[in-house]
């Protein structure tokens, strides 16, 4: 058995496991129509808005495009920082759906702050929240409270691929209008499945575009419980049974996932790795290579011990390493983690 220390896919929960065994169900049944309303219900209480959350066959990056797509028109002015691989996708998202885009570019590893996008004259802000290729954080309350005193009209839209069941998320809270996860990272189920979840605010200002990714023909199936094309409807089983276990300690499940993140920094420490990230998110640690060290021989380091690890994307091809734990580890697996990061490093740094 390989340990998947990849931030995603992920180590499966054993409950989506136990869903996907179960044979299939064809999506156009009552028993499909009612586990596709309580799969809704679930992830509308995990982004914690008293809008729609709709689920759509694909990944998160197909979220991330419908979410777009269908919120604003082509010409309008779109602001996207970009601190990463997954920001640079939506800003090119952002371009191919004919919108203007101003881009604020920071190196990678770090993160924007809110004077940097309280800029007048957008009408929308988009944001990932964990930004998984450098394994930092932004602070989107503050951001989106930010942006939206410069444009009380605008919008915001957040990717939240890998901070949904990671760390708390709150669309309406936190002044989000739109957010783009998916379905194997934090909720620990195979890919296949991309989510939107809409505000009410949001939802008053559909402008759906498309065929395939058009909103307002999902929402108007979703409400009845169905879809408006061939679902994943077993991807949906398995969703709905991890969130069903999950939800009701998700503050213990989080102080886990945070606890378990930091331990795989406090052995970087240890090591004597960099840490990449200026603010560090749960969902993955990223390290710098240590000089003179390759990736191939880190991965190599790691494979021999059954583990599969992450390395960089876009400008941090061949200069970083990256480590998660967001799928289903318990606290003795993670310390097994840290001796196996420990142990791996003792081949490649010896002499340490």
């Amino acid at each position: 058995m390989e340990w998947l220390l990849t931030p995603g896919p992920v180590r499966l929960h054993p409950k989506a496991l136990e869903a996907l065994s179960r044979p299939q169900l064809h999506h156009r049944t009552e028993p499909a129509r009612e586990l596709f309303l309580r799969a809704r219900n679930l992830l509308q209480q995990a982004f914690q808005t008293q809008g729609e959350v709709l689920i759509l066959t694909g990944s998160g990056t197909l979220a991330m495009e419908a979410l777009v797509w269908n919120l604003f028109a082509p010409g309008e002015r779109v602001l996207v920082p970009v601190y990463g691989k997954f920001s640079e996708r939506f800003a090119e998202i952002a371009e191919s759906a004919g919108l203007e885009v101003d881009r604020l570019d920071l190196p990678y590893g770090e993160v924007p702050g809110p004077e940097q996008v309280a800029r007048p004259g957008y009408q929308g802000l988009l944001l990932v929240h964990s930004e998984t290729s450098t394994g930092a954080m932004v602070d989107l309350p503050a951001l989106a409270r930010a942006f939206k005193e410069a444009n009380p009209e605008g919008l915001v839209g957040a990717d939240m691929v890998t901070s949904l069941l990671v760390r708390e998320v709150a669309l309406e809270a936190w002044g989000v209008d739109a957010a783009a996860s998916g379905s194997q990272k934090g909720l620990m189920c195979p890919p296949g499945l991309g989510f939107v979840a809409l505000s009410p605010w949001a939802l008053e200002r559909l402008r759906p575009r498309g065929y395939y990714l058009n909103l307002s023909r999902e929402l108007k199936a979703q409400r009845e419980g169905e879809s408006a094309w061939t679902p994943a409807i077993n991807l949906v089983g398995a969703v709905a049974a991890v969130l069903e276990e999950v939800l009701p300690k998700l503050p213990e499940h989080l102080a886990l996932k945070a606890w378990q993140n930091d331990l795989l920094y406090r052995v970087g420490a240890e090591l004597g790795l960099s840490p990449l990230p200026e603010v560090p998110s749960p969902a993955v640690a990223a390290f710098y290579l240590p000089e003179g060290v390759s990736y191939q021989k880190v991965k190599e380091a790691f494979a021999r011990r059954q583990a599969v690890i992450a390395g960089g994307q876009g400008p941090l091809k061949g200069r970083v390493f990256r480590l998660s734990l967001m799928g289903y580890y318990n606290r003795y697996e993670a310390l097994g983690v840290a001796a196996l990061f420990r142990e791996a490093f003792a081949d490649i740094l010896p002499a340490s």
